[in-house]
């Protein structure tokens, strides 16, 4: 993953295993926090990796473009994102874009939040929710 050092605007690689951890820009030293945004999957393989190699819980929200729920709880998913920095990463999987991802773990109504931890679904549930009820769900024990 790349992530862009708020101070020297350096891109920094930063692997996946990692993406929940505070690091330092290659350039310029100054500090990088944990990623505290949804990060838009673009694949497959990338998806596989960031599940299987987080050390933190991995919350995915299934959606599409076309979906109004999906789009009204947008902005909820990635208040949660923020707030669940250093704790859990968030992955947001447009279904339409990858079928197939949406089909191995059998999504049928969208939206539709996953968790995963150690590289295994934990849980999953459909529906619109807010920030808070998706923070508590991340969290919560397995």
């Amino acid at each position: 993953m790349r992530r862009t050092c708020s101070q020297c605007k350096a891109i920094n690689r930063i692997p996946v295993r990692h993406l929940a951890d505070t690091g330092k820009c290659g350039k310029c030293k100054a500090e990088l926090p944990p990623q505290d945004a949804p990060i838009d999957v673009s694949s497959e393989s990338q998806f596989d990796d960031i599940v299987g190699a987080s050390r933190v819980p991995v919350l995915v929200d299934f959606w599409a473009q076309w979906c109004g729920p999906c789009r009204s709880v947008a902005p909820e998913v990635k208040k949660a994102a923020h707030n669940l920095a250093g704790k859990a990463i968030v992955l947001k999987v447009d279904t339409d874009a990858l079928g197939e991802l949406a089909q191995r773990y059998q999504i049928q109504s969208i939206p539709n939040f996953a968790l995963f931890s150690g590289g295994r679904l934990v849980r999953q549930r459909a529906g619109a929710i807010d920030h808070r009820q998706l923070e508590r769900w991340a969290v919560a024990p397995q």
